[in-house]
């Protein structure tokens, strides 16, 4: 699984901005969809059904994810 960096850069790219950020967890929105997720910013890969969560949240797709 991947690292909350890694799926932040990989939000990122997909036209997600930084709207805040709370303690350690980041809160992303898409400015054109309005969908939103928050990543928790830990050490370590994230467990896969939080990194699943996050892709969901975010109208996005594990082979989307894959592609880039």
């Amino acid at each position: 699984m991947p690292t909350a960096r890694e799926v932040v850069r990989f939000l990122k790219r997909k036209g997600f901005i930084e709207k805040r950020q709370k303690g350690s967890h980041i809160l992303l929105q898409h400015p054109q969809t309005g969908y939103r997720t928050s990543v928790p910013m830990h050490p370590g890969d994230l467990p896969t059904g939080l990194f699943l969560k996050i892709l969901k949240d975010a109208g996005l797709t594990l082979e989307e994810f894959r592609q880039e």
